[in-house]
């Protein structure tokens, strides 16, 4: 979610760990309408996101969070060089839907 006064600005952090970023956390944009304009303004056709979309189009709570990620500590406790040698199912560019 951006900022009313400072659209360039998001309500978001990272948390860094030896240069390595393990936690994100923000407030989602939660109105359809500005999602959509922030996916046009991204380069993204509509109808390839219809179904993220589609979770917001009768209204949805403010909401926010963060995500922690156990793979990249992981990765960094093994020492290994890919996050995707600790994960089961990774999400890559040909896979993007669980």
């Amino acid at each position: 979610m951006r900022y009313a006064e400072s659209p360039n600005l998001t309500k978001s952090f990272d948390l860094l760990w030896n240069g390595l970023e393990i936690t994100t956390g923000a407030q989602r944009e939660h109105r359809l309408d500005p999602l959509k304009k922030q996916a046009i303004e991204k380069g993204l056709h509509l109808d390839g996101i219809e179904f993220y979309l589609n979770a917001f189009k009768y209204g949805c709570p403010s909401h926010g969070g963060f995500g922690f990620g156990l793979s990249r500590m992981l990765m960094i406790m093994l020492g290994l060089p890919n996050v995707r040698e600790t994960t089961f199912l990774p999400r890559t560019p040909n896979r993007l839907h669980p």
